[in-house]
């Protein structure tokens, strides 16, 4: 790159052009990956809601988990809770195309989320379904998903570990695992 810098003649009649020539470093900071971490209707209160079922740990609890497990990629997560389906299909479109993967829990979206299930078939990068309870002890009507039929995997009835898992899947699924504290990709 040239630059001109101004200054006055040494005979003091009119400015002074004179060149000086430098390069400009690119900075060579890689793009920072991104973890999407989904979550429904009713996810927000977590810690509160039927601890018996759900467990006693919140989504920030849950949030800063999942960092932990990301982070030996030196990815980072941005964790997006919506109790409107529509929301979350926007957030699905709005960050398709800048997010390594996903960890999705459309809580009882799943049974009729059509909607939701739309948006993620358009999300190219892998994704991992999780539940906190195992759905399939439950209530018969918890017993289909609309949603995992897509999923690159589901991650059922572990409770808040279950998202440490997901995260370690997809650190798998990426196929860019480097070496966590087990010394394999992604344990």
């Amino acid at each position: 790159m040239v630059a001109r810098r101004q200054g006055r003649r040494q005979d003091g009649r009119g400015p002074e052009l004179a060149a000086c020539t430098h390069t400009e470093k690119k900075s060579e900071v890689a793009p920072v990956s991104v973890v999407l971490l989904l979550n429904g209707p009713n996810l927000g209160i977590l810690g509160r809601r039927e601890p018996e079922i759900y467990g006693t740990d919140t989504l920030a609890d849950i949030e800063a988990a999942v960092a932990d497990e990301v982070s030996v990629q030196g990815w980072e997560v941005l964790s997006v809770q919506h109790d409107s389906e529509g929301d979350l299909v926007g957030a699905i479109h709005r960050h398709s195309g800048s997010t390594v993967g996903a960890i999705v829990n459309p809580g009882a979206l799943m049974i009729a989320g059509w909607s939701l299930r739309d948006a993620l078939a358009s999300y190219a990068p892998p994704w991992v379904e999780v539940h906190l309870s195992n759905v399939w002890a439950r209530e018969q009507f918890r017993h289909e998903s609309v949603i995992a039929p897509l999923a690159s995997g589901v991650v059922v009835g572990l409770g808040a570990f279950g998202y440490r898992l997901a995260a370690r899947a997809l650190v798998h699924l990426s196929g860019t695992g480097r070496a966590g504290p087990g010394g394999s990709p992604g344990t």
